[in-house]
This record gives structure tokens, C-alpha cells and sequence, in this order.
């Protein structure tokens, strides 16, 4: 990781030797950008991991329990899990051009946005769990005659956790993404707007900056991410392959 950022900052001195600031700044004017951003547009940062957040909160529960729903109830299976294919067949400009029509407010569409693009994740990754489950732990388990909730929570939930926790990693970055283009679109408050601004002022070492601190606060989410899968599944013992 350090040789590729120091690969990259060293790109990026050599190339601003030989064109405009506005194409490519020098590593230290975006640093000095960085610290304006972090200090000045605090405000517009909370804004964004706040939509983020919730969003993708909401995302985890609607998803988690469309997924169990698809892998438990035989009725309900196939309009389920139509409507989620539906979703995910649907490309996420379409998603952000019907939300500009059906929302008034910018927090409504940003979050209807994310929630329509993030959900189908969580319930295809939570249904294919569920079919993961070994036939033999499922007899095992109905020889006791439990109740649908001992079904749930002995058998169920811990078979999930590991495939949700996976979603949330994969789907860090890529929340971000939409966010910050929801932003861009769709508001005049958060980091995507704020990027737009500076993209519109010609201000590259701010996009440069932006883009910067998007990245290291992904790294980071996906290392606390990371410690939460290892707490909560200590329990699981580690394969080592040979």
C-alpha cells in the first residue's frame, strides 16, 4: 500500500511540472486543500456520512428481511425475489432520474436512492445464505421440534451474519460512489455537491482532495467493519489453506 501512494504522489509531482495546475496540482497544494476541506466544510462531511449511514441502515434491515423472507417462506419466494431482480436490472442513473421527479426534497431522493440500489445486495447475498445452510444441521435441528423463533435464532441468524457482514464491506465503496453522485445531482449540500462546485470553479486540488479523503474514510469503514466481523464471529473457527 505505501510503495502504490508513494508511486502515485511522485505521478502526481512529476506531471504538474509540465501541465496547468487546473489539470494536475502538485501533492502539496492538495494537501493544503485537504486541510481547507477538512476544516472549513465539516459541516458538509456530517451531512454525507449521515446519508450514508442511514441510508445504508436502512438498506441492511429492508434487505436482510426480504432475504430471510426469500429463503424461508416458499409462497412469498418467487414475488420476491422477482421484484429484486427487477431492482437490480434497473441502472442507478434510472433510479436517480425518477427521484428528481417523485421527491421535492433532496434528503428524500438521495435516500430513496441509495436505499432502491443497496437493498437488492443484501437480500440476494441473505437468501443465497439461507440456501447455504447443510441439509443434516436443518434435520438436526427439527428433531428437537423448535419454535420458528429457536429456528431463527439458532440456526438462521448465525448463518447470515458472516453473509451480511461480507455485503457491508463489499458495499462500502460503493455506497460512497452513489452518494457523493446522488449529492452531485440531486443537492447543494454534502461532499458530491461541494466536488461539483470545485469541478465548476476549476478548482482541481480541491476534486483531488475530496477524492483523497473519500478514499482514506473507505479504507477506514472497512477496517471497522472488519473488527466487527471478528468479534462477532469469534466463534468461528479460521480455515487455513496449505
Amino acid at each position: 500500500m505505501a510503495v502504490v501512494v508513494g508511486v502515485l504522489i511522485l505521478a502526481m509531482e512529476v506531471a504538474s511540472w509540465y501541465v496547468q495546475p487546473f489539470i494536475m496540482p502538485s501533492p502539496a497544494v492538495v494537501l493544503r486543500a485537504l486541510w481547507a476541506d477538512l476544516t472549513e466544510d465539516i459541516g458538509h462531511i456530517g451531512i454525507t456520512l449521515l446519508r450514508l449511514f442511514v441510508a445504508l441502515a436502512c438498506a441492511m434491515l429492508a434487505g436482510v428481511t426480504i432475504g430471510v423472507l426469500m429463503g424461508t417462506s416458499a409462497r412469498l419466494r418467487p414475488y420476491l425475489r422477482s421484484l429484486v431482480v427487477i431492482d437490480t436490472g434497473i441502472p442507478a442513473l434510472s433510479w436517480m432520474l425518477v427521484a428528481v421527479f417523485w421527491f421535492k426534497e433532496p434528503e428524500a431522493r438521495i435516500f430513496f436512492i441509495l436505499t432502491v440500489i443497496l437493498l437488492p445486495f443484501y437480500a440476494m447475498n441473505v437468501y443465497e445464505g439461507i440456501r447455504a445452510v447443510p441439509k443434516d444441521w436443518v434435520d438436526m435441528l427439527e428433531s428437537f421440534r423448535p419454535s420458528r423463533w429457536q429456528v431463527m435464532r439458532f440456526l438462521i441468524i448465525p448463518q447470515i451474519v458472516p453473509y451480511v457482514l461480507l455485503t457491508t464491506k463489499s458495499l462500502i465503496g460503493y455506497a460512497t460512489r452513489m452518494v457523493i453522485f446522488a449529492e452531485l445531482i440531486a443537492s447543494a449540500v454534502g461532499i458530491g455537491a461541494r466536488m461539483g462546485l470545485a469541478q465548476s470553479t476549476f478548482k482541481m486540488e480541491h476534486v483531488l482532495a475530496w477524492t483523497f479523503f473519500l478514499v482514506i474514510f473507505n479504507l477506514v469503514a472497512q477496517g471497522l467493519v472488519g473488527l466487527a466481523e471478528k468479534r462477532l464471529l469469534r466463534w468461528r473457527a479460521e480455515a487455513s489453506v496449505r
